[in-house]
């Protein structure tokens, strides 16, 4: 009786699928980041043609807008690669099975014959 008699552990029964819970919940923050940063644009083109009209505090809400914008759109961006990366996981098939045996084992059947 060898070390390694013991049952194998199958591939799906080791890893949990993540929930549905959290797939949906990071959808929802993806659409909620990127509607405000499509409100943020459109707030950053108003004021920026007030601050051209010369009203001068437009700019600094201009500045501000501007960098929320972009500020939304980085976390949209990061949000919705941990979002792939989830949905990925989920539909992801299993890795082939190992034979058992090794390197040592194919190099045997392999080489027949020769010496190594």
């Amino acid at each position: 009786m060898g070390r390694h008699t013991g049952e194998r552990v199958r591939a799906a029964e080791t890893t949990p699928r993540p929930p549905k819970r959290q797939i949906v919940a990071l959808s929802l923050f993806v659409t909620i980041t990127l509607v405000a940063w499509g409100v943020l644009v459109l707030a950053a083109i108003d004021f920026g043609r007030d601050a051209r009209s010369g009203d001068s505090t437009a700019w600094t809400f201009l500045g501000l807008a501007s960098v929320g914008a972009a500020a939304c759109l980085f976390v949209t961006m990061i949000l919705g690669a941990k979002l792939v990366g989830v949905v990925r996981a989920r539909t992801a098939t299993p890795p082939p099975t190992r034979l058992p045996g090794g390197r040592r084992a194919a190099r045997r059947t392999t080489s027949v014959g020769r010496r190594t």
